[in-house]
């Protein structure tokens, strides 16, 4: 232990608090043989209340977070959807198997 608290805080990542909108999916996902979660399509009711399908999904980055203490793993993501092309947020849930999409 070090006087500036080096190597004193060793558990995960605490990501605090989840920005910008939030809604819930249904998400297709492949899970690998070594734990690791691709997801493949994707499915959410939008503001006009019209169910939408997005199978484009470019997955940009993958980290495994905490919310509160909540793991969960993060799919930070470029994909297409009602002819726009935006960059969102798959959040998968571990202890309640639920994932949300997250953008701004």
């Amino acid at each position: 232990m070090s006087a500036f608290g080096i190597g004193i805080n060793t558990q995960g990542t605490e990501s605090g608090k989840i920005r910008g909108i939030q809604k819930e999916i249904a998400c297709d996902c492949w899970f690998t043989s070594t734990g690791k979660t691709i997801p493949r399509l994707f499915k959410f009711i939008d503001d006009n209340g019209t169910l939408q399908t997005v199978s484009d999904i470019y997955i940009e980055c993958t980290e495994n977070k905490n919310y509160s203490g909540i793991p969960s793993i993060e799919h930070t993501c470029v994909v297409s959807c009602v002819n726009k092309v935006i960059r969102v947020k798959l959040i998968y849930f571990k202890d309640t198997s639920k994932w949300i999409m997250t953008y701004l």
